[in-house]
């Protein structure tokens, strides 16, 4: 039976942990460190939920089905076009991907500018070649393996346990108190925060990547790639594991010594600079760089072959290319704009990818009821449209007491009720009324 060697499955685990891990991962943990203090642990069990668990599961759940749109059809053929585009353009050229040219940005050149330095120029050349090398490295999908799992993700792991090691032996201060919100339900904090990171939606884009680069090591049968990506998942969960609870402790140890910062990017410089001095923005800097242009070359690779797969007449370098020129164009004039545009984008369609991935998981007997997808991610998608449309203060009248009395509403998870009720109508509907799937 085709499988994977143990250092190719390895390799694969890393890839799949580098395409994941960007600014977002970095500053979350230290973030919440620096928050929670002596209660950084429970917060972190619940972040472990929902930034590494539910992003690991997405990836599984598309190759299982055999790519998002497949699964997505569960719901409905339109449903699966229309959700498959907005996750592809939301978590890529509109959000996520000029996000990684600038925040890494922001982290590498200016803190070694003169104060008040013009950095519109800057940014551009940096911008054009951060892009360029991206693209170069997301022509070929199905060789990240070799790129970004032997040089780039070892690197990352390398300076990240660099910082943590030094914290260990000049620990900057100790874990101080709880803070708000962390001071109340930890691990329910912890799992919000990890929420943010968006990484299940990422999840459901990197599957189609992960098989390419499977099957480029030789194994093409749908048994073996599945058993290999789960392997691939584990490896990477396990890295997640291990970084953010070293990003936890650095964050954690700042809260006395420089208490009150709640900003990530803020914490590590701060505890960085105190221990490495100026050698200390170097390697965060270089920290910076390698992450985001791993999850950027990621999301590239994977928006490039689903949109071949729209339009094959247009090959994957053609499709790498434009994205590149998008996000770049994007990164240097108008990222504030456009995330005003995807952030509630981003946040309709976030609900609807966790449901979608979990149900994927339920036992076999349990998918056959043909209502439990429709019925369950209309719920979910109508609940999670209401409470964006709350969020950006558009009037909704007598429905705003209701959305304000569903359980968990007040910490952002009103969703969760109404996609439960939806699943279980389904599953109701479906025997009641039973046919057969298409």
């Amino acid at each position: 039976m085709q499988q994977l060697s143990r250092k190719q499955q390895l390799l694969v685990g890393f890839t799949l942990f580098s395409m994941f891990f960007g600014a977002g991962n970095l500053i979350f943990p230290p973030q919440l460190g620096a928050q929670a203090g002596v209660q950084t642990w429970p917060a972190m069990a619940g972040l472990a939920i929902s930034a590494i668990g539910l992003p690991i599961l997405g990836v599984i759940a598309v190759v299982r089905a055999g790519s998002l749109n497949t699964l997505a059809s569960r719901v409905h053929p339109l449903f699966a076009s229309v959700f498959t585009i907005l996750i592809y353009l939301s978590i890529g050229p509109c959000l996520a991907i000029p996000r990684t040219a600038s925040t890494s940005f922001e982290m590498a050149v200016p803190p070694f500018l003169p104060a008040g330095t013009p950095t519109t120029w800057f940014q551009l050349v940096y911008s054009l070649i951060f892009f360029a090398a991206a693209f170069v490295v997301a022509l070929h999908p199905e060789r990240l393996t070799s790129r970004l799992g032997k040089i780039l993700c070892p690197m990352l792991l390398v300076l990240v346990t660099v910082i943590f090691v030094g914290c260990l032996i000049h620990p900057v201060g100790e874990y101080g108190p709880a803070l708000a919100p962390y001071d109340h339900m930890a691990p329910v904090q912890g799992f919000l925060t990890g929420y943010q990171t968006m990484d299940a939606i990422a999840g459901l884009n990197f599957g189609i990547v992960i098989v390419l680069n499977i099957k480029a090591l030789g194994v093409t049968q749908e048994r073996p790639v599945l058993r290999a990506t789960i392997r691939a998942g584990v490896i990477a969960a396990i890295l997640f594991a291990a970084v953010y609870s070293m990003l936890a402790h650095i964050g954690a140890l700042s809260s006395t010594a420089f208490p009150g910062t709640t900003n990530g990017a803020v914490t590590l410089t701060n505890v960085v600079r105190t221990i490495f001095g100026p050698v200390g923005s170097l390697l965060l800097a270089a920290v910076f760089i390698i992450a985001c242009f791993n999850t950027c070359v990621g999301l590239i690779s994977s928006c490039a072959s689903y949109f071949h797969t729209l339009v094959p007449k247009l090959p994957i370098p053609a499709w790498a290319a434009f994205f590149a020129v998008v996000s770049m164009i994007i990164a240097n004039a108008g990222l504030d704009q456009i995330l005003t545009i995807s952030v509630p984008i981003l946040n309709i369609l976030y609900p609807s990818a966790i449901v979608l991935t979990l149900l994927s998981f339920l036992p076999g007997s349990v998918q056959k009821l043909w209502a439990i997808y429709p019925v369950g991610i209309a719920f979910t998608g109508v609940a999670s449209i209401l409470y964006t449309l709350q969020d950006l203060k558009v009037p909704l009248f007598w429905l705003e007491s209701l959305l304000n009395s569903i359980p968990l509403a007040d910490v952002g998870l009103g969703w969760v009720l109404p996609a439960v009720i939806g699943i279980l109508l389904g599953g109701v509907l479906s025997t009641l009324c039973p046919r057969t799937a298409e």
